[in-house]
């Protein structure tokens, strides 16, 4: 009996580490002391005031990303045609602020700020968009390693993009093709298409991970805060805008436009714009980002639990 007793009363060092955690595996040092005088409501105030650790971040946008890859193909297609199409009013509202402002050295800066509103209204709508699949749906394929999850991302990016790149169509050829704009911001369409062909094949690609990197940090912050998703949204798609980074979704609109009003060649879109761009994109999203994500939260996901 004495030794039954002494069994029952010694723990495992599993069973102590997780008493020491709370039911979403962060340390209980998160909640308040004992003598800290505070009320039950302040203690769960302080409780919901604590951030995510990365590792928690992590485990949200995985198995968002899982969720993705189960979606049928239906879904997925539909979907990526909205953002498509949606997306395309970053270059019509930049177009028209540009339009609309006086000229002068700032008039391109406050007109960068109509970029954003295409993301705003596929982010917070919940639409389809390739690059921000860049990362939710790499995640579950380096946490599992196996080829039937890399097949499963492969198919989702194919679907996404090639939804994307029609909608981007239907929208180009609408601008193009309809009397929906005035002839100043017909002009200003022009000009924001010239001057993202003016890039070289590299500067595409180097622009492009720029932008690649911002859109994957837009979906880690996202899924760590809440109740500020505009600003977040409005901020960091501003800037790609601004340090001119390219997007291959925002872009398409753009370059799609000048093939179908005659000012750009599709070779040149195609080798100059889309294949460089995407190649930046994946690289900033992916190797970078979505990789260095992983290395910093990857000893305490599969550590001893």
């Amino acid at each position: 009996m004495a030794e039954k007793s002494s069994k029952e009363g010694k723990k495992e060092p599993k069973d102590e580490v997780k008493a020491a955690q709370d039911g979403d595996g962060s340390p209980k040092s998160q909640d308040p002391a004992p003598g800290s005088g505070l009320s039950r409501k302040e203690k769960q105030q302080v409780r919901e005031g604590v951030r995510h650790r990365p590792a928690v971040v992590y485990e949200i946008i995985r198995v968002q990303g899982e969720i993705e890859l189960r979606r049928p193909v239906s879904a997925l297609w539909w979907s990526g045609v909205a953002a498509g199409i949606s997306i395309g009013f970053s270059f019509l509202t930049e177009a028209a602020l540009a339009a609309a402002l006086p000229a002068s050295e700032w008039t391109s800066i406050i007109a960068k700020l109509g970029y954003a509103v295409g993301f705003l209204i596929v982010i917070l709508g919940h639409q389809q968009l390739f690059t921000e699949n860049v990362l939710t749906a790499v995640l579950p394929v380096m946490a599992r390693k196996q080829v039937h999850w890399l097949l499963k991302m492969l198919r989702l990016w194919g679907i996404v993009l090639a939804a994307n790149i029609a909608g981007c169509a239907i929208f180009a050829l609408a601008l193009a093709y309809l009397p929906i704009t005035p002839t100043h911001v017909d002009a200003a369409l022009s000009e924001i298409v010239d001057t993202v062909m003016r890039n070289t094949p590299a500067e595409m690609f180097a622009k492009g991970i720029g932008a690649g990197w911002l859109i994957a940090a837009l979906v880690w912050i996202l899924s760590s805060t809440e109740h500020v998703e505009f600003i977040v949204i409005g901020l960091l798609t501003y800037l790609i805008a601004l340090f001119g980074f390219t997007h291959i979704v925002a872009g398409s609109v753009e370059a799609l436009y000048g093939v179908f009003t005659g000012s750009v060649g599709l070779e040149p879109a195609v080798f100059r714009f889309f294949l460089p761009t995407l190649g930046g994109n994946v690289f900033g999203g992916t190797v970078l980002f979505s990789v260095l994500s992983y290395a910093q939260v990857r000893e305490e996901i599969y550590a001893e639990p």
